[in-house]
């Protein structure tokens, strides 16, 4: 997500320093244009706005306030920006400590993938003081397309971002188990996929989750399982935080995780190999 957001964010005209663990991450920005960090020290030194797109809120924390994080080094008058997806409690816990030092921090998680952060359409999920979303909204709009400001109040773009995971999560699982029922009762793939995709339920999600099932594409296809796992856990938990019955996303959930069991490696829609196993089928074209 990072180096497809980081590509946009150059092509903008933006001057971009970047850092990750990875050498070879740091080799692919420089490649791009942007310039390579040697630590997040150097990275808060040299930006007035940094991105933190990350896994889960205890790396969030980490890079904002850890040993050596942007804290420590950030130029007066910067702004933080939380794209990654983690708990609504986490991100206020971040904002808090990011504001105790004076800061401006906004909470945007993004949907859209890889293919979205590659391609600069990302949409995005922004809660932020007015004041501080508009007068950044050009950094923005270089790697969204779609950018609502949900909210005043860091964790609100969280919250929204765990709804949606709920509806894609459960979206997911019902795919899965349409084809798996359709190819066990004979159907073709692609008569599923033509019906499917010209009915009301047709969708961007379905035919791309669909095709790349019917053509056994399951890894390295920029979705993967561990991240949709991670983001249904954070649905679940934010759902026994304010006692909301979650009966399709918790199955959603459970299915997501016999799937990261079963192949940790790989990409969403490998789930659906789990239900083939049970029924004794293979949905192909």
């Amino acid at each position: 997500m990072g180096i497809g957001m980081a590509k946009n964010l150059i092509a903008g005209g933006f001057e971009l320093t970047g850092f990750d663990l990875r050498a070879e991450r740091l080799e692919m920005l420089k490649a791009l244009g942007g310039i390579p960090a040697d630590s997040l020290k150097t990275l808060a030194e040299s930006a007035d706005f940094i991105f933190v797109m990350v896994l889960n809120g205890t790396q969030v924390m980490e890079v904002v306030a850890g040993e050596g994080g942007l804290l420590h080094s950030l130029k007066p008058g910067s702004t933080i920006d939380v794209s990654a997806t983690i708990e609504p409690k986490e991100m206020r816990a971040v904002a808090e400590v990011i504001k105790a030092k004076g800061f401006d921090v906004i909470d945007s998680p993004v949907s859209g993938g890889k293919s979205g952060a590659e391609n600069g359409t990302l949409t995005m999920m922004v809660a932020a003081k007015k004041a501080v979303y508009e007068a950044h909204l050009d950094v923005l709009k270089a790697v969204g397309e779609k950018i609502f400001h949900v909210g005043e109040e860091a964790g609100v773009g969280q919250t929204v971002k765990a709804s949606l995971q709920a509806l894609i999560g459960a979206s997911f699982a019902a795919i899965f188990e349409s084809l798996v029922l359709g190819s066990k009762a004979g159907v073709s793939g692609e008569t599923l996929y033509e019906v499917f995709g010209a009915s009301g339920v047709s969708s961007p999600l379905f035919l791309n989750c669909a095709k790349l099932i019917l053509d056994r594409k399951f890894k390295n296809t920029g979705s993967h399982i561990g991240t949709m796992h991670k983001d249904l856990g954070i649905s679940m938990a934010l759902a026994k935080e304010k006692g909301v019955a979650m009966f399709t996303t918790s199955a959603a959930y459970e299915l997501f995780q016999s799937g990261i069991s079963l192949f940790p490696e790989e990409d969403n829609w490998a789930c659906v190999k789990l239900l083939e196993q049970i029924a004794s089928t293979e949905v192909t074209w």
